[in-house]
């Protein structure tokens, strides 16, 4: 097996990506960073993992959002919890989609 100590990705399953995209962003926000039908039209972690297996250029921009996501955000708080007084949308100003173009 390879060594990739660089790869923010090495280990990381699909499905562990949207897991965590979920918890900290919520469907809405992915739907609105990534616009993509199974994440605004009855999401699910099920139909979100079979599109993105299908579908290399939205498996790109969501893995691409993954990793700018887990070097800047605070996770989401679980809608049991209490809010804070100041309730604001994650900051997605300096994320920048990559080309996939080759």
């Amino acid at each position: 097996m390879d060594n990739q100590p660089k790869n923010p990705l090495h280990g990381v399953t699909l499905e562990q990506i949207l897991v965590e995209l979920e918890q900290r962003l919520g469907w809405r926000t992915l739907g609105e960073q990534v616009k993509i039908k199974c994440f605004t039209d009855q999401p699910s972690i099920k139909s979100s993992l079979k599109f993105l297996r299908k579908t290399p250029w939205a498996r790109d921009k969501v893995e691409a959002l993954y990793i700018h996501t887990i070097n800047n955000k605070p996770i989401r708080r679980p809608k049991s919890a209490p809010r804070e007084t100041s309730s604001q949308a994650p900051d997605t100003t300096g994320f920048v989609w990559p080309s996939i173009k080759k």
